[in-house]
C-alpha cells in the first residue's frame, strides 16, 4: 500500500507514523496552543526531535463550544508558519505537513503556499476539499463525522457504527476519486469522538480491522479524547496513559497513523510495539 502527498512516497506495512498536534489557536482543549508562529515553529521542531513524522497544524479548534473564526482569520493564522515550515523540515528527515481545516476557501488560500496533507474533519460532504488536493497533489485525510463541524452531535445514534463507517468511506472514496484525486493521496480516520458515544468509540478500537478492506491507511486520533476520560475519570492533562493503551490497541489491530499531543512517549511506544510485533 502507498500514500502519496506531494512529493512525498510511503510504503506500508511500516512502522506506523505519529503525527504531533501543533494548535495555532488561543483555545485548545489542551491549553497547549498559541497565536505567535515563532511559539508554534518552535512546537515542532521539539516534537521533530522527538520523532514526530508528520506535524499537523490547526489554526482553529475543533471545540464545539467556541464560534468559528473567519476565513481570512484562519489563513492569517497559518501563512507565517507555512512560510518558515520549509526552513525547519529541512533540517529533518523529510518530515510531512499536515493542514487541519475543513472550509475549502482556507484550502484553496493555503495549498499555494505547502502542506503535504489536508487533515479534513468535515466528512467531505462534497467534492470540493477532494478537487483542490488534487490540483496540488496533496494528500487528503478524510475523517468520518457528521453534520457541520464546530456544532455539537452528542444526539446521533448509529444501529452499527462499523457498517456506518463501511458505507461512509466507501461513498467517500467514490466522490473524491470523480474528481481526480487518486486513491493512493486518500487516507482514512473513523473520527474518535466526533459525532459519537463511548460505546461507539470502543468498538471502533476494537474492531478497527474492518476498515482494511479499503486498502488506505487508517490515521487514529487518539490523544487525550474524551472517551478516554470517560472510561478513566481523568481531565484532558493527565490522560496521556490512556492515550498509550489506545496507541496499543490500535497497532494491534493495524493502523497505520496516530495523531498525539505528548509525541516522545507516543514514539517510544510505538516504536517498542512494533519491535514486539516484529522481533526485532
Amino acid at each position: 500500500m502507498i500514500l502519496r502527498a506531494r512529493q512525498h512516497l510511503i510504503e506500508f506495512p511500516r512502522r506506523p507514523l505519529v503525527m504531533g498536534v501543533v494548535n495555532i489557536n488561543d483555545d485548545s482543549f489542551c491549553g497547549d496552543g498559541t497565536l505567535d508562529p515563532a511559539v508554534a515553529l518552535a512546537q515542532a521542531k521539539a516534537q521533530l526531535q522527538d520523532g514526530a513524522d508528520i506535524i499537523d497544524i490547526g489554526a482553529e479548534s475543533a471545540r464545539t463550544n467556541r464560534e468559528p473564526i473567519s476565513v481570512s482569520e484562519e489563513i492569517d493564522r497559518l501563512l507565517p508558519f507555512l512560510e518558515k515550515w520549509p526552513e525547519l523540515s529541512s533540517r529533518f528527515n523529510a518530515p510531512l505537513l499536515s493542514i487541519n481545516t475543513w472550509r475549502s476557501d482556507v484550502i484553496a488560500g493555503v495549498l499555494p503556499h505547502g502542506g503535504d496533507l489536508i487533515n479534513d474533519i468535515s466528512g467531505l460532504p462534497d467534492a470540493f476539499n477532494a478537487k483542490l488536493c488534487a490540483e496540488h497533489n496533496a494528500g487528503l485525510l478524510i475523517m468520518h463525522s457528521v453534520g457541520q463541524p464546530k456544532v455539537p452531535h452528542t444526539h446521533v445514534k448509529y444501529e452499527s457504527i462499523m457498517d456506518t463507517l463501511d458505507r461512509f468511506f466507501e461513498q467517500r472514496l467514490v466522490l473524491a476519486e470523480s474528481v481526480g484525486l487518486p486513491r493512493e493521496n486518500i487516507l482514512l480516520d473513523p473520527g474518535i469522538d466526533f459525532a459519537k458515544q463511548q460505546d461507539d468509540n470502543l468498538t471502533i478500537y476494537r474492531d478497527l480491522e474492518r476498515l482494511h478492506r479499503f486498502e488506505r491507511p487508517i490515521l487514529l486520533p487518539v490523544s487525550r479524547k474524551t472517551v478516554i476520560g470517560d472510561v478513566l475519570d481523568v481531565p484532558a492533562l493527565e490522560r496521556d496513559p490512556g492515550t498509550i493503551a489506545c496507541i496499543a490497541a490500535g497497532m494491534t489491530r493495524g493502523a497505520h497513523l496516530f495523531r498525539v499531543h505528548n509525541v516522545k512517549a507516543a514514539v517510544q511506544a510505538v516504536k517498542m510495539l512494533w519491535a514486539v510485533q516484529n522481533n526485532r
